[in-house]
């Protein structure tokens, strides 16, 4: 594959480093940089013993790779690699240690390394002025430098012997034909790769055709055992080259002093003036003068050149050979034709997708929808090419490096700190209510899960049971991932199996909207994968899912199985283009089938992962699923049904007060009152004429205009309306916000709490009218009103922002809809808790420990998709910590900002599945107490969670210890600082979390800095006197 020398490097990174593997993302910090590939001199080492890094704590992208040797700069004509040194290999219980560029390591033991092309030379440039038609050879080869690079292994299997040496050779001797390329093997029984150095390669046709990534690092090597060409009669190098018109490549040739060496020399010869078509070469052996043909043990190809378009950069080559000086040379092939990429493959596949419903009284319907579309199925005849899928990697051959196609293990191989098993969510219709829920074992077995019925009456979808017939063997249809959640996806790592699936970062873009998801690759070395947990899937017949891609798109489909015990890291992996799978791509949305029948060599009773790469344009897939059998089912998700919402008015008298313009964005600064008004960094604002145009995506940021510069009592405007004449999106909040009772701005919190309304409920499309009572605060601490939680990017243009004593006659006031309390602070006097959100579960015993010794209890703000996978113990964990009488909350289900979701369907799944896997992890809790995901707060998600959990709290904080600005800095003693300034500013509900070692350290010293204020520590339900929390010591 393409990325075992990035997943090498960052696998050598983190080991080296010791680094924990992933972090959090935090809303706070720009997105992290996507891992890169350093530049590689080929051929790297074999990642094949390299263990991967530990399950990842956190979602945070992984550290860069560690600087590998870089290549040799370009020039005319090919240098040769310095001396180097060959490093004593590690011990086999050691990690390796990546070299330092200067050095060649030495191959392990038992996987040796291939000759000299762990240096390839300098490639020559391109020729700018087309060449003559026939080839040229250059007569400046560069001289031979000793190259410390061991000669090529013997391998510890039995290997052939050379071919014997004869008077009078009687045929030319094949060294490849490529027959084999997919096993990492010549025809000489010795090794054969590019390294992962070219950006494609395939053996279409029987050819090798591929795409150099750079002319600097791509190449392709040949080893043998030592071959004395003199004695074999042997005069000539032949081989056939396709390139680009008027392209050069360079050929190094590899010998041995004597065929028992260690080491061996390259000699550089380069061809300049390539014809554009399919031709051969032959290049007699005396055209490397100083090389010793008794001792030739390798050929590498590199420096392949643009050519005079510049834009054409294809190769091909086949049929290298040393040739007999008493048989004539062969000539130059035949035109191959190159297969027209539009061209349909052939009459498309007809696939019957059954659904069959459960209704209502327990009669089943069923759903049958025939498509003819470009796809394959199970039982379509093979293609005419020859497709050679990668065996085992354990196969033992002579030395083989990278050649076997390993997809990269994926970096976050275990995902951040939290993940999920199999979803058993009531909406959806792809888990039988038969199975039990007994915990996976690691022998392969299909995980199952219980189905429950979504925790509200307003759940966001409609549930689709899937009936099975007693009559047919037990199989149920599985869903991969139904696209459901772009933070499950792109924050947690998950598929709707709860396994990793990730792009690592590295794609351009990772979208997910209606069940679909986009990904819009970089360049071809982006990739995704989505990971199974070692299923034993013997009885399905494929995977089915929907595409849309451009005309002319193609991809790679690789699909892992796991080798020897499930758990292990070692995987068989075979790859196949959409191409050899038939798949063609319209620009439309049709469903295709990827079937198990095609990959030869996986072990499907222990499928593990599924790898999609070598995109080149963007390509939306819908649901994944696996079917049972040879009939292709898809996965139909179940229709999203907004929830229902009382539509009651209520009446709207006129009051007695006067009216008060507060805005009419005259000044960009201060409005009418001549007090602030402003936004958060990252909004974009423009005045114009009295008015002002907001344009936004992030949910989390807000505009706010002040009605004073501390309190200001707005009682006198009861029975009043809030006016906004507005044009554009209505998509947003309205706040009142209320001051601390000392209406002190230097006293935390600031403000003490506000309420959130939905615009579009109070809104014609021209004007919003709310009565200030709506707004559930003391309005005589007012502060001001906020625009927030824009949901959508369209603009919004105020000009007017008033208080009126009428509406008009026309206009009618949706009742007020009830939105939790929200608070920042304790109500309790003399008291401090610690709200502590989810971590990394490698820290939960030091967390434990630290507040049993310091005699506290605490409340931990948990995400519910985490608790249902058991490789995080995350439930274990914190069902230790409810045992030991800390509380237990809850923090949405993949930790979305919940108010920037699209609609109120989003925002009840996030709320249902993460009731319900709480629910199900302590024995039937209920909790009402919530924190939002990155503190983001707005009127739908308010009113979604007061609809499913009764009188709810919404808790943010007043002392925030900053460990995802300070945690990894230079200056993690900068969190005892934050932590510090809020508590003396009156702070009293902590946020942090125990995702990383320093702050872990500092809980000590931070519940020591709140007892010394002479507070009592406790869970925020009993801050909040909440007559439901436990008794605190001495109450009864």
């Amino acid at each position: 594959m393409l990325f075992g020398r990035v997943v090498g490097g960052i696998t050598a990174a983190l080991l080296v480093s010791g680094a924990p593997a992933l972090n959090i993302h935090k809303r706070q910090d720009a997105p992290p940089d996507s891992p890169t590939s350093s530049a590689v001199a080929p051929p790297p080492e074999p990642p094949v013993s390299t263990p991967l890094p530990e399950p990842p704590a956190s979602s945070e992208t992984p550290a860069p790779p560690v600087e590998t040797s870089a290549p040799p700069a370009s020039s005319e004509t090919p240098a040769p690699p310095a001396t180097t040194d060959t490093p004593a290999p590690p011990a086999p219980s050691e990690t390796p240690v990546p070299p330092a560029p200067s050095e060649t390591p030495a191959p392990p033991v038992e996987t040796p390394e291939p000759p000299s092309s762990s240096k390839a030379p300098e490639p020559p440039a391109s020729s700018e002025t087309p060449a003559p038609p026939a080839p040229s050879p250059s007569t400046t080869p560069a001289p031979p430098v000793t190259s410390k690079t061991p000669a090529p292994p013997v391998s510890s299997a039995p290997a052939p012997p050379p071919p014997a040496p004869v008077d009078e050779c009687e045929a030319h001797l094949l060294v490849d034909d490529f027959s084999t390329w997919w096993d990492g093997e010549n025809s000489l029984k010795g090794a054969t790769s590019d390294d992962q150095t070219m950006s494609a390669v395939s053996t279409d046709g029987g050819l090798l055709t591929f795409t150099p990534k750079d002319i600097e690092t791509s190449y392709i090597y040949e080893q043998f055992r030592c071959l004395d060409t003199k004695d074999a009669k042997y005069d000539s190098l032949s081989f056939q080259i396709k390139g680009p018109e008027a392209a050069s490549v360079s050929i190094e040739l590899q010998t041995a002093e004597d065929c028992s060496d260690e080491e061996y020399e390259s000699f550089y010869y380069t061809v300049d003036g390539l014809s554009g078509s399919l031709q051969t070469i032959n290049i007699p052996l005396n055209n490397w003068p100083e090389a010793n043909l008794e001792g030739v043990v390798g050929v590498l190809w590199y420096g392949f050149s643009a050519g005079m378009t510049g834009t054409d950069n294809e190769w091909q080559l086949d049929n290298v050979r040393f040739l007999c000086a008493d048989v004539a040379p062969p000539e130059d092939p035949d035109p191959v034709p190159v297969p027209d990429p539009t061209e349909e493959p052939g009459p498309g596949a007809t696939v019957t997708t059954t659904i069959y419903v459960t209704l209502p009284g327990g009669d089943v319907s069923s759903t049958t929808e025939t498509t003819t579309g470009r796809w394959s199925t199970p039982g379509d005849d093979e293609p005419t090419t020859t497709r050679r899928p990668p065996r085992p990697t354990t196969t033992r051959r002579p030395p083989r490096p990278t050649t076997t196609r390993r997809g990269p293990r994926p970096t976050t191989t275990r995902r951040p700190i939290w993940p999920t098993d199999p979803p058993g969510w009531g909406d959806d219709p792809w888990w039988d209510d038969d199975d039990d829920d007994d915990d996976d074992d690691d022998d392969g077995a299909l995980p199952q899960a219980t189905p429950q019925p979504t925790p509200a009456p307003t759940a966001a979808v409609n549930s689709q049971p899937l009936a099975t017939r007693d009559d047919e063997p037990k199989c149920d249809h599985i869903l991969i991932d139904d696209w459901a959640s772009q933070s499950r996806l792109t924050f947690l790592y998950y598929n709707a199996l709860l396994e990793s699936a990730s792009d690592d970062g590295s794609m351009k873009s990772v979208v997910v909207k209606n069940n679909r998801v986009t990904f819009t690759p970089q360049d071809t070395d982006s990739y995704f994968y989505t990971q199974l947990g070692c299923l034993d899937v013997e009885a399905y017949g494929g995977i089915s899912l929907r595409i849309s891609a451009p005309a002319g798109s193609t991809f790679e489909v690789q699909l892992s199985s796991t080798r020897g015990e499930c758990g292990t890291e070692r995987t068989t992996d075979v790859a196949l283009t959409t191409r050899q799978l038939g798949w063609t791509f319209d620009g439309k949305e049709h469903l295709y089938s990827i079937p198990f029948s095609e990959f030869e060599g996986v072990d499907w009773s222990k499928f593990e992962m599924i790898f999609f790469t070598n995109l080149r344009r963007a390509v939306t897939f819908g649901p994944i699923s696996l079917y049972c059998g040879n009939q292709v089912v898809e996965y139909v998700p179940p229709e999203v049904v907004e929830p229902t919402e009382p539509t009651a008015t209520v009446p709207a008298p006129a009051s007695e007060a006067s009216n008060l313009v507060i805005d009419r964005f005259a000044d960009q600064d201060v409005n009418e009152l001549g007090e602030w008004h402003g936004a958060d960094e990252g909004m974009t604002l423009t005045f114009r004429r009295n008015t002002m145009t907001l344009q936004t995506n992030d949910s989390d940021l807000q505009w706010i205009t002040q009605v004073t510069e501390t309190c200001r009592d707005m009682t006198e405007f009861d029975g009043s309306y809030l006016h906004v004449a507005y044009s554009g999106s209505n998509l947003f909040t309205v706040s009142m916000q209320e001051h601390n009772e000392k209406c002190n701005n230097d006293i935390y919190p600031y403000p003490a709490t506000w309420d959130s309304l939905e615009a579009a409920r109070y809104s014609t499309k021209t004007d919003i009218y709310i009565p200030l009572d709506h707004f559930n605060i003391d309005r005589s601490r007012t502060i001001g009103f906020a625009f927030k939680g824009f949901y959508s990017s369209t603009a919004t243009a105020f000009s007017t922002i008033e208080i009126v004593n009428e509406v008009p006659k026309d206009f009618t006031i949706p009742e007020k809809l009830p939105s939790g309390t929200f608070v920042f602070a304790c109500k309790r006097p003399n008291s401090f808790a610690f709200a502590i959100d989810d971590g990394d579960p490698l820290f939960a015993p030091q967390v434990m420990r630290t507040i049993e010794e310091e005699n506290i209890t605490v409340t931990f703000f948990t995400v519910g998709a985490p608790l249902r996978d058991p490789s995080t113990n995350l439930s274990a964990i914190y069902n230790e910590m409810a045992a030991k009488g800390h509380q237990i909350a809850l923090h949405s289900y993949t930790h979305p900002p919940l108010e920037g979701l699209p609609d109120e369907a989003s925002i009840d799944w996030e709320y249902s599945n993460d009731i319900q896997a709480v629910a199900e992890t302590f024995d039937g809790l209920q909790s009402r107490y919530f924190r939002p995901p990155f503190g983001t707060e707005g009127a739908r998600m308010r009113q979604r969670l007061a609809a499913l959990v009764e009188d709810p709290y919404i808790v943010q904080w007043s002392v925030d210890v900053e460990d995802w600005l300070w945690a990894e800095s230079d200056t993690p003693e900068k969190q005892l600082e934050a932590f510090k300034r809020d508590v003396a500013a009156g702070g009293n509900i902590v946020v942090m979390h125990y995702l990383h070692n320093s702050t872990v350290s500092y809980l000590k010293e931070f519940i020591r800095i709140a007892k010394a204020t002479g507070k009592q520590l406790m869970r925020v339900d009993q801050c909040m006197m909440d007559p439901n929390a436990p008794p605190l010591p001495g109450e009864k």
